[in-house]
């Protein structure tokens, strides 16, 4: 008999569910199904996610501190279920992402992941890119602290970094019109910047890999070893965990700029569960928006 792909869940796109929603997470695990509300339509489906019809959870964050305290990983790792991290950490400022904790703390959440779950369970992405200007004429970014976090990453025992660079949007604009100027580097800059990530790196034995930047990729030289990423990988996840799962492309992602994610089903809700993070280059609807339209 042909044995069915199991499902995989994106825990999450949405919001920051291990930082701020894992009671109500691990709520729903033990009663076996998730409501999930397309954010497009409002039309909700329950979704079954018991260990029979669920392979494994990929879990998005930028603070795995209440989940590895609670040690929910080892309890969903008892129910059945196999685990994988998508870990962004980007920055020691504050000035982009007020509300996550200081870059210490992360980076030892990052060993604890590693230590607990093992490393090829665990990616670093370095999401997003960012430039901007506060002051006339000088240009910032984010990535004065990306050597000393690759060089903790590389140490864990992690091989994939996975980054893009901002997308701007008229919210955003809205948004940071106070405070910072985003500015969008040219191709010509993309690449240098992206080439001299992956020279910082290649010692380091991390790959470095692109979210959704297939315009920027295919400038890049033929001997560059950066490549097109997915954040949810079927390949990624059976190559760690076994099993079967559709390795079938994502389509409800951007295929046409180039994210390579196969199938999973992602849970949370934009405006059920307000990430509170309040990064200010965040696409979605954060809490900092969310509190103006009350």
């Amino acid at each position: 008999m042909k044995r069915e792909p199991k499902q995989v869940l994106s825990v999450s796109r949405r919001t920051d569910i291990p930082a701020f929603y894992m009671p109500w997470f691990m709520d729903r695990m033990t009663r076996g199904g998730i409501e999930v509300v397309n954010p497009f339509n409002r039309q909700v489906r329950q979704v079954p996610v018991t260990p029979r019809r669920v392979h494994a959870i990929v879990f998005w964050s930028k603070d795995f501190g209440p989940f590895l305290a609670d040690r929910c990983g080892e309890q969903l790792q008892a129910m059945g279920y196999h685990l994988l991290f998508n870990f962004t950490v980007n920055s020691r400022s504050p000035i982009l992402e007020p509300g996550v904790p200081g870059l210490d703390q992360r980076l030892d959440q990052l060993r604890q992941l590693c230590r607990r779950f093992g490393a090829a369970s665990v990616r670093w992405r370095f999401d997003p890119i960012c430039h901007f200007t506060r002051t006339a004429g000088i240009v910032e970014s984010n990535l004065n602290d990306f050597e000393t976090i690759a060089v903790a990453a590389g140490k864990c025992g992690i091989d994939t970094c996975i980054t893009s660079f901002m997308d701007r949007y008229r919210k955003i604009e809205r948004r940071t019109r106070d405070r910072l100027t985003f500015v969008e580097p040219s191709p010509v800059q993309r690449e240098k910047i992206l080439l001299n990530m992956e020279q910082t790196l290649i010692p380091l034995g991390i790959q470095l890999a692109l979210c959704c930047e297939k315009k920027v990729l295919d400038r890049l030289p033929p001997e560059s070893t950066i490549r097109a990423g997915a954040c949810i990988s079927g390949r990624w996840i059976m190559a760690v965990h076994g099993g079967l799962i559709s390795l079938r492309q994502d389509t409800g992602q951007r295929k046409a700029a180039g994210c390579g994610c196969t199938a999973s089903v992602d849970v949370g809700s934009y405006s059920l569960h307000p990430c509170y993070h309040s990064c200010l280059f965040c696409y979605a609807n954060p809490a900092c928006d969310q509190r103006g339209r009350q």
